[in-house]
């Protein structure tokens, strides 16, 4: 409780803040308008709207595309907030908004962009020439094999826990922090190999393979937040050396962001693989295609 008090704070306050190096700050109404996040996912957004309405003039399955845009448009606004919104500001000096920036990006709003399949519509956004090059070029066998092996239940769980794991490293994370390449690679090193895992988990893997995959990146998440929550001392010196201008010391604010992988992540994983696995038991036991029926 006593860990939790600063936080509530500092989300009810709208009083300005002293930032590093004593700068001040609007807090809460800072947003980040980065190129080089900005620009794509309102490159990929134009397209999409694009592509959308050409769709929607030719299309008799309106159910389909409206399914679809509802999943990406709740993806793309997942990343907004992850990385444009106030809320990227405050990862930069919190480890525990840090930590929920992250779990947004490969917790929803990759799941969601995952299960938009929204590459054929974003295609019909480009014109026409861009079109059948890069159409050309997805469908080339070199492309194809590298996709069904990164796909691969195994390789696409592994890359995602490593991706985890190997960010998580104490000395790496903290140069992420001053370093904005670093925190670049960072970010799309999640998001691309969360990509790869969700699609694998909906679209390549059967239904209980999936959930085992799921339940397997749901306890080594887990066990990574905990480590970070219970360390006796403080691992990450960089990214919680502002926490006392913020209402915390660096040790809450690393026990906050251990315990937001730790649970709130761990419940979506979970969700997601009982999910999967109610999916195939009931497939099972009408004969469906991801399993024999259960007489």
């Amino acid at each position: 409780m006593r860990t939790l008090i600063p936080l509530l704070v500092l989300l009810s306050s709208t009083r300005p803040a002293i930032a590093h190096g004593g700068e001040e700050h609007a807090g809460l109404q800072q947003w980040t308008f980065d190129p080089w996040i900005v620009t794509p996912i309102a490159l990929a957004c134009a397209l999409y709207g694009v592509g959308f309405l050409r769709l929607w003039q030719r299309s008799r399955d309106a159910r389909r595309l409206l399914l679809s845009a509802s999943a990406y448009w709740s993806g793309s606004l997942s990343l907004v907030i992850a990385l444009v919104s106030p809320l990227h500001f405050l990862g930069e000096h919190l480890f525990t908004f840090h930590m929920v920036e992250h779990e947004l990006m490969m917790a929803a709003a990759a799941p969601l962009l995952v299960l938009a399949r929204p590459i054929g519509i974003v295609f019909w956004g480009l014109p026409r020439p861009a079109r059948h090059v890069l159409v050309k070029l997805i469908k080339a066998r070199a492309t194809d094999n590298a996709w069904d092996f990164l796909t691969r239940g195994f390789v696409a769980t592994a890359l995602h826990a490593l991706a985890i794991w190997l960010w998580h490293v104490p000395a790496l994370f903290d140069a992420t922090v001053t370093t904005i390449l670093l925190h670049r690679l960072q970010h799309l090193s999640f998001l691309v190999t969360a990509i790869i895992f969700w699609w694998a988990i909906f679209y390549k893997m059967g239904r209980g393979a999936g959930a085992w995959h799921l339940f397997v990146t749901m306890m080594h998440t887990s066990i990574l937040g905990a480590l970070i929550s219970l360390a006796p001392r403080v691992l990450y010196m960089s990214q919680t050396k502002a926490a006392p201008q913020w209402g915390m010391t660096p040790l809450e604010d690393q026990q906050l962001a251990g315990l937001v992988m730790w649970v709130p992540s761990g419940i979506i994983y979970a969700g997601a693989a009982l999910a999967m696995l109610a999916a195939w038991i009931s497939a099972s036991s009408r004969g469906g295609p991801h399993g024999q029926r259960i007489d």
